[in-house]
């Protein structure tokens, strides 16, 4: 009897040894997988910002003899002579600043509008409806963009609106000249259309974080819808919207094929809004690959320099207003 129960005492310490062999490999798999998907992720993370690098420091080189060559003066000079070698960028900073700052103007009360109609106005089923129509806006190619400016809008702006501007405000210095249809003024308004879609998405989500006890302390105070948006709602979103407002400001700039087939391609520097202009993206289109020396690749290679960075710091700053809202309502929701 007493060896039986010896027996069996053994076989139950003997149990949780064996288990734990069993598990030990299963750990240690595990484990080893954990590590692997660890540095796979941090080395794909990584590679993202070598890729980036590398185009930073290869475009940097490319550009570096027009950089030795002009200096500063290249930022600030309006001549474009590839005969001649003399290379200026001034004309086309300004059509991109120019053409995505006004589009920015026209197109961020209609975003804010359509998402605040999405989120606080449409019923339950329409909001489902028109949030993903929005969204699909966004994926049109900027080519049927820019098809429809020169085949639609860019005659119905030369007959009907540039010679209304003409006529009733041609003293204004941004509405004066001929009504060539292709202008700044088709480049903005191609612009906005194509900015409102993001504006409008990113917006939305920006007005879905703010937090529900807020807009019901609103309305426990006797507050009407209006007064309700006015005071708890756009006050905690601004600064999501305002990097929406960036964020669609960078895509603005960064557009090529619209704006080019649109603009005019004229390198002027107007404060008329019906003469043609240029921007940095349709130089670097229409001339890289007809360049003629050197220098006049160097020039355009830098122009794209200029425009990556502006590009890279403005859709950066857009990212970090976003994220402190985000980060707003977590803590708010916490």
């Amino acid at each position: 009897m007493e060896l039986e129960m010896r027996s069996c005492c053994t076989h139950e310490t003997d149990r949780p040894a064996a288990a734990s062999k069993k598990t030990e490999p299963a750990l240690a798999r595990k484990l080893g997988g954990d590590a692997v998907f660890r540095y796979l992720t941090t080395f794909f993370a990584f590679s993202i910002l070598a890729i980036l690098a590398l185009m930073l420091y290869e475009m940097t080189g490319e550009s570096l003899p027009a950089i030795k060559e002009f200096g500063w003066k290249f930022v600030g000079s309006k001549d474009w002579d590839a005969v001649q070698g003399h290379f200026g960028a001034l004309p086309y900073l300004y059509g991109s600043v120019v053409s995505s700052v006004l589009a920015l103007l026209l197109a961020t009360p209609l975003s804010i509008g359509a998402a605040l109609f999405i989120t606080e106005v449409a019923p339950g089923r329409l909001g489902a409806l028109v949030a993903p129509l929005v969204e699909l806006l966004a994926a049109i190619p900027s080519v049927i963009y820019g098809l429809w400016g020169v085949l639609v809008m860019a005659p119905w702006l030369q007959s009907t609106v540039q010679p209304f501007l003409i006529e009733h405000f041609g003293f204004v210095p941004f509405f004066e000249g001929a009504p060539y249809g292709v202008s700044m003024l088709a480049a903005i308004f191609i612009l906005m259309i194509m900015v409102v879609p993001i504006i409008t998405s990113i917006t939305r989500e920006v007005l879905l974080a703010v937090p529900q006890s807020q807009k019901e302390a609103a309305i426990a105070l006797g507050a009407t819808r209006w007064e309700t948006i006015r005071v708890a709602i756009l006050p905690y979103g601004k600064s999501g919207i305002l990097g929406a407002a960036i964020l669609g400001l960078g895509r603005a700039i960064g557009e090529t094929m619209a704006v080019t087939m649109v603009i005019g391609n004229a390198p002027n520097i107007s404060l008329s809004l019906l003469s043609p202009a240029y921007t940095m993206p349709s130089v670097i289109a229409n001339e890289f690959a007809e360049t003629t020396s050197k220098l006049h690749a160097s020039a355009l290679m830098e122009i794209g320099l200029i425009l990556m960075v502006v590009t890279l710091v403005v859709n950066a700053l857009a990212r970090l207003l976003i994220w402190s809202v985000s980060r707003s309502a977590q803590g708010g929701a916490a």
